[in-house]
């Protein structure tokens, strides 16, 4: 329920966005004193969060300090101090305390005990009611407004409406799923206080390609393989897992993992971007070779279609022998050593022209945001205007799935509203 700003002096802090962060600084800042208002244009906080995972809300990983920077690649360590302050047990303790059980699951990623998002909401919605928070929701932040050009004085409402405070704290989010009202506000706000936006893109998002057969593998899951990005025929970047082949292109864990870098090289004109898919990762190239001669010498009466059947999944199967351009009908001991060793190749390096990623709004997370050399990490103040702080996927951050970017989010929320509280 809205509850409307009553107060007419100045508050302590001011809180743009009621996402995870944004919900995490206004509890923190409340729970030391400070006297806050969390503005959130919805008229709910929280739409984001109650569909990650699936609705399971995959809230952090069992993943170490070390783990968690590698995540973000060379941004990571810009999170050292906020990771450090509130860490994946920090978290997982913080929603035990309001009654929310987690469990991990083998590969890492950290859940609510029940696989409701909703219960993590609720713990937080708890969090900031405990700390007395002002809620102005339903009503949207349109500018920051700065005395003497530097100071903060305030928030402007889109309806004209001023709330005043000394210092202002923005977690809008990002631009992936608008739908839930991540439409790239605190950019423009960030933008207007002097700072630079790293160009926005999409993050762990799928890949479209034009090859003539995508259609054909439409639902097809392969496990395990490893896929490569691929830029003017170099390895960008390589990791094994599952891909999901759509109507369009390309999607699944390990490729929206890789997606990033495919997304910044096709963001380069002329650049000519590739996914490799091993098909075959458990064999080398010579022990694959000698796999496909083993099975052919053994059934020499058998036609070729046979063997890819035997090998690949049904629908790849048939999609894998017109690119060979061998005969299906051909009996296998008639397959020539050149041919042989072209069917290895192509099973170890099997390629699919990409040639855009998906919309950012479909996006997982948005890539680019707030410069990240323009803000203090030991903080989450700007270095630029003094009172002013940033946190979760508005700055120039984003990791790879798992839990990564939510715990970004709670831990980058948590030390901005205990610095804007603490410095007086």
């Amino acid at each position: 329920m809205t509850t409307k700003h009553s107060r007419t002096d100045s508050d302590d802090i001011l809180v743009i966005g009621g996402g995870p962060a944004g919900l995490m600084a206004a509890g923190r800042a409340a729970e030391l004193g400070a006297r806050t208002t969390l503005i959130e244009k919805n008229p709910h906080p929280g739409r984001k969060l109650l569909i990650t995972g699936g609705g399971r809300c995959n809230v952090t990983n069992s993943a170490d300090l070390k783990g968690f920077i590698a995540a973000f690649g060379g941004n990571g360590k810009f999170l050292y101090r906020a990771l450090s302050v509130f860490s994946s047990e920090n978290l997982t303790g913080f929603l035990k305390s309001f009654g929310v059980p987690t469990r991990a699951d083998p590969d890492g990623k950290v859940f609510p005990a029940d696989d409701k998002a909703q219960s993590v909401l609720d713990a937080l919605l708890c969090y900031i009611g405990r700390g007395k928070v002002n809620r102005v929701f339903g009503r949207q932040a349109a500018g920051i407004l700065l005395s003497g050009g530097s100071a903060i004085d305030g928030v402007e409402l889109s309806d004209g409406s001023v709330l005043r405070g000394k210092k202002v704290i923005v977690a809008t989010g990002g631009l992936s799923y608008p739908g839930t009202g991540s439409t790239g506000d605190g950019y423009a706000l960030a933008k207007r206080c002097g700072h630079t936006i790293v160009p926005l893109r999409p993050g762990l998002t799928a890949l479209e390609s034009d090859e003539p057969f995508i259609k054909d593998l439409q639902g097809l899951t392969l496990q395990n393989i490893t896929v490569s990005v691929l830029v003017n025929g170099r390895k960008a970047a390589s990791g094994k897992g599952e891909i999901l082949f759509t109507h369009f292109g390309v999607s699944g864990p390990r490729l929206l993992v890789l997606s990033g870098m495919a997304s910044d090289a096709l963001a380069v004109p002329g650049n000519k971007v590739e996914i490799s898919l091993n098909l075959k990762p458990d064999l080398s190239p010579p022990a694959l070779t000698a796999s496909i001669q083993d099975y052919f010498a053994a059934n020499g009466a058998k036609m070729f279609a046979s063997y890819v059947k035997a090998a690949l999944p049904g629908s790849l199967a048939a999609v894998f022998e017109r690119r060979c351009g061998i005969d299906r009908a051909r009996q296998c001991a008639s397959i020539t050593g050149a041919e042989r060793k072209k069917i290895a190749e192509m099973l170890g390096d099997f390629r699919l022209h990409i040639t855009r990623p998906r919309p950012i709004q479909e996006a997982t997370v948005t890539r680019g945001g707030v410069a990240l050399a323009e803000i203090d990490p030991l903080t989450m103040e700007s270095r630029l205007v003094r009172g002013l702080y940033f946190c979760g996927e508005v700055l120039d951050l984003d990791g790879i799935t798992g839990g990564y970017n939510l715990q970004e989010a709670f831990s980058t929320g948590y030390l901005a509203g205990q610095s804007a509280a603490a410095h007086g």
